[in-house]
């Protein structure tokens, strides 16, 4: 356990005044104090080798070139994101030449097929996933989770330290992991996923506590030396009219889960007088996901995927206290800078009235989206969010 004196950011918060600007703007964010200034930050980007040709300078740092602030949060990482957080990880390999395709074995055990030679910026096609069945899942995956491998905590020391030196600043301490539902869907596949829940419900549970003992794990040793200030599930459970499974189904197969390890961080925090943020991210309609993670205490929600239907807007006045971070149309920024304009001019104000909002794309900006527009955006951003 750390010894460090109060005041520090782990015993209790940092005074404002020695907090880092950029972080004591984030905490107001998350605090949905209505009127400030709006946080300059964007989601991902799938474009920058097209924006170089398009003359974008390589020798400007992002924040410089678009003004975002600096960070104002500090991630502790080891809990997967988009794939489980295998210890080891599966070998990467080519199964099979498909001629202008080729089929790969990637590092979560799926089967992928990728143009040949190209391996990222594209949604590829996922051919199968590791667990088929309880032997699939203890044979091939359960033991690639097993909390105890001396390897994920290798690095520990030094991860800390960097830790602590961002938590005396003020930053945010946030402990992301990959949800419940993207963790489900990476083992067994998004169709077949669905169909387990119903046929294999003791293979689910079985995956669930294993994900569950792995998480708890590893943040019970990272609160050894930090207290967190949110906890943040990459869900992905939307898809383009709303939740993939039903709520009961949430509440019987993912929520227990939930409430458990929110409940074991709340108890080991260093500063028990501090607010735990839950963060949930989720592409699709997200509209009807709100009210059900609200009953695990979600404070913010991000990215609002417009071609799904979602409004930050209208859901920001139904939801006055959610911290609410995307919504901005990827689509859009690839039409004229008028609609651009209007695009903005109906979200920003808007949101920054209410307070809790940052502006981002509902996604990785697309390559779609010329650099020009993007520049033009973000001066709209600044000129209404500043």
């Amino acid at each position: 356990m750390t010894t460090e004196k109060t005041g520090n950011g782990i015993h209790e918060m940092v005074p404002q005044k020695d907090m880092r600007e950029s972080a004591r703007k984030l905490r107001d964010t998350y605090a949905c104090k209505p009127g400030i200034p709006l946080f300059k930050r964007e989601f991902g980007f799938y474009c920058l080798e097209e924006w170089k040709k398009q003359g974008m300078p390589e020798n400007i740092p992002r924040h410089e070139l678009f003004d975002y602030d600096q960070s104002g949060s500090h991630g502790l990482g080891q809990l997967g994101w988009c794939e489980a957080a295998f210890y080891p990880v599966f070998e990467t390999k080519t199964l099979e030449d498909r001629g202008a395709h080729e089929l790969v074995q990637d590092y979560a055990g799926r089967h992928v097929l990728y143009f040949k030679g190209r391996r990222n910026g594209f949604m590829p096609e996922y051919l199968d996933h590791p667990v088929k069945d309880m032997k699939t899942w203890e044979e091939n995956v359960k033991w690639r989770l097993d909390p105890a491998t001396p390897e994920r905590y290798a690095d520990l020391e030094g991860r800390m330290e960097n830790a602590k030196t961002n938590a005396a600043f003020g930053m945010i301490i946030q402990q992301g992991l990959i949800g419940g539902y993207m963790y489900l869907r990476s083992l067994i596949g998004p169709e077949h996923t669905l169909y387990a829940f119903h046929d294999m419900p003791n293979v689910i549970h079985d995956c669930m506590k294993t994900w569950f003992e792995l998480a708890d794990t590893v943040i019970a040793r990272h609160q050894e030396h930090v207290t967190i200030d949110e906890i943040f599930f990459a869900e992905d459970i939307c898809y383009n009219h709303g939740l993939l499974i039903s709520p009961d189904m949430m509440r019987e197969f993912l929520f227990p889960y939930y409430q458990q390890i929110i409940s074991n961080l709340r108890a080991r925090q260093i500063d028990r007088t501090r607010h735990l943020y839950i963060q949930i991210d989720t592409d699709g309609f997200a509209s009807p996901a709100i009210p059900i993670y609200q009953e695990i205490g979600m404070d913010v929600m991000s990215p609002f995927e417009v071609a799904s239907g979602c409004d930050v807007v209208e859901l920001g006045r139904q939801y006055p206290g959610l911290a609410m971070f995307g919504g901005i149309d990827k689509r859009i920024l690839a039409k004229s800078k008028r609609d651009i304009d209007e695009h903005v001019e109906y979200i920003l104000p808007a949101m920054r009235e209410r307070g809790g909002y940052i502006p981002t794309c509902d996604h990785g900006v697309p390559a779609e989206v010329p650099y020009e527009n993007y520049l033009h955006y973000r001066k709209r951003c600044v000129e209404l969010g500043g």
